[in-house]
Formats: structure tokens, C-alpha cells, sequence
């Protein structure tokens, strides 16, 4: 299950205001480095997308892992922009979507909030409703050979 619309909200706020703290500034690089199916929301999806490419440190060509630019002035000429012009986002984005961008979250958003959410981007209930069936139980009997074979 992917975050709902608040959840993505917030996610957002956190990424665009708290970038400066270096208390979150880890938590904020590991939230770029997220896949973007774990936002529900179609319009939040492609404003994490782009801040995850605008946020994005150059690289070389070498397989070195993703790093992120994230504080200082660079990251707020990609908020900036996005404020500024939300179609070059997105065709679907407006500028009530990116109104959000720089607002803090509030004093509730922790790192136990964030932890949580986590685990509700990654949370999949429909592996949860197969688990319950055990197929793995399903797969061992159809290994076994009937008795008569």
C-alpha cells in the first residue's frame, strides 16, 4: 500500500522545508532514494519524482550509488522553480499542489512519524491477503508425487 494523500503531503512539506536541519537531512536523502511507486497519489507521485531528479548530485558514468543535493541553495531553486512554474512538473500539477512546498509538516512529523511511514510505503496489503492462504504450503504439496505415481 502506498502513502495516502495526507501521508504524501506531509512526505512532501518534509522534504521541501526541513532540508536545512541536518537532524533530517539524512532521513530526507533516504526518503529521495525511496522508489516513487510508494506515493499513491498521481500528482504527489510526479512532484516526488521531481524533486528526486532536481535533487539529484551529478554523477559519472561509474556505478556509484545515487547521491542527493539536498540544502543550500540548490535545493531551493528546485522548489522555487517548481512554485514558479508547476506545468514544467508535471502537465497535471497546479499551483495549489505546489503551495504545500516549503510549509513545515508541524511538531507531530518526528522521526517516529517518518519511521512509520516507512513502513506504509512499503506495507503491501495484498502480500499480507496471500500470506494468509500459505501458498507456500499449496507449492510443497503439488512437489509431492501422488502416492500411486
Amino acid at each position: 500500500m502506498a502513502l495516502d494523500a495526507e501521508q504524501g503531503k506531509r512526505m512532501l512539506q518534509l522534504l521541501t522545508s526541513r532540508y536545512e536541519d541536518r537532524h533530517w537531512r539524512k532521513k530526507i536523502e533516504k526518503t529521495l532514494s525511496l522508489p516513487p511507486t510508494g506515493v499513491g497519489d498521481e500528482r504527489q507521485r510526479a512532484l516526488f519524482i521531481y524533486l528526486k531528479q532536481g535533487l539529484k548530485a551529478y554523477k559519472s558514468r561509474r556505478a556509484d550509488p545515487d547521491s542527493w543535493i539536498v540544502g543550500g541553495f540548490a535545493t531551493r531553486e528546485v522548489i522555487e522553480r517548481a512554485k514558479f512554474n508547476p506545468g514544467a512538473v508535471d502537465p497535471r500539477v497546479t499551483t495549489e499542489d505546489v503551495a504545500i512546498f516549503g510549509m513545515d509538516p508541524g511538531v507531530d512529523v518526528t522521526a517516529d512519524w517518518w519511521e512509520e511511514m516507512l513502513v506504509a510505503w512499503f506495507d503491501d496489503p495484498a502480500a499480507e491477503s496471500s500470506s494468509d492462504g500459505n501458498p507456500a504450503d499449496d507449492e510443497e504439496s503439488s512437489d509431492k508425487k501422488p502416492a500411486g505415481a
